[in-house]
């Protein structure tokens, strides 16, 4: 069951309904396209879902985790 969000914090504990049903969907919709064309689709649905979340505060968060770090880019 997802957990509404009402304290401006980004949600990192599971919360999908259907987690390998999201991640089968997801890969399938990068099947059959080159490299251009699923960065086209990743950045449509970032932009799509930074959209719906609508909260700057939230959206900020999630850059912060995504951006590299030191570790991240020695793994």
């Amino acid at each position: 069951m997802t957990t509404p969000n009402t304290n401006n914090q980004l949600i990192l504990t599971p919360n999908l309904d259907d987690t390998d049903g999201f991640y089968n969907r997801l890969i399938d919709l990068h099947r059959h396209g080159d490299e251009q064309l699923s960065q086209k689709i990743n950045a449509r649905l970032i932009l799509t879902l930074a959209n719906h979340i609508g909260n700057n505060d939230i959206l900020q968060q999630a850059l912060d985790i995504a951006a590299p770090t030191e570790e991240s880019n020695n793994a």
